[in-house]
């Protein structure tokens, strides 16, 4: 187990951004799996303690804890949530950093998921269709600093191609309009 462990230590070192933002997002994940795990064993409630970290929809709430803006990116509700936020900035964080360097990979993780934290707390507030759930509503994942990534590639070179087992070639414009509307 301590050879893992220096593995991991190892790559996480010597990673780039984009390694290591994937060792946090596991990393953050494993420890509130082990939370949500205890917690049922000892029956205790750990959600009190994860809400601390997720992002609030309700201004008021979002005033006592504002560093949710920050924290609720890492977290993730299931382990599908995160490997498929995983995979989405694995590939489209290659295809970033071929252009960009690492510190634009994390800033535009960060400002990403800052700005749709923005406008998840105004849709929230300002649409009377979330009324109802306003009060109880969070937002946790890396949707949308992926999606920033996403973006970002997108808007460097929309004519990129990909190609996709059993589909052909795609331009990343193509995919990062339907990204967006599955988004919305």
């Amino acid at each position: 187990m301590s050879t893992v462990l220096k593995d991991i230590k190892k790559n996480f070192k010597r990673g780039n951004s984009l390694t290591k933002l994937i060792y946090i997002n596991v990393g953050v994940f494993l420890i509130t799996s082990i939370l949500h795990v205890l917690s049922f064993l000892f029956m205790v409630n750990s959600l009190e303690f994860l809400n601390y970290f997720t992002l609030p929809a309700s201004i008021s709430y979002f005033i006592k804890k504002p560093w949710s803006i920050i924290t609720y990116m890492f977290l993730h509700q299931s382990f599908i949530h995160l490997l498929f936020n995983m995979l989405w900035i694995y590939f489209g964080g290659q295809i970033f950093l071929s252009f960009f360097d690492n510190k634009k990979l994390i800033s535009t993780y960060v400002l990403g998921g800052i700005s749709g934290a923005v406008l998840f707390i105004i849709s929230f507030n300002l649409f009377p269709a979330f009324a109802v759930t306003l009060p109880n509503a969070i937002a946790m994942g890396a949707s949308a600093s992926v999606l920033a990534i996403i973006m970002a590639i997108t808007t460097k070179s929309p004519n990129y191609s990909i190609r996709l087992f059993l589909i052909g070639n795609i331009k990343l414009k193509h995919i990062a309009i339907v990204s967006i509307v599955l988004d919305i």
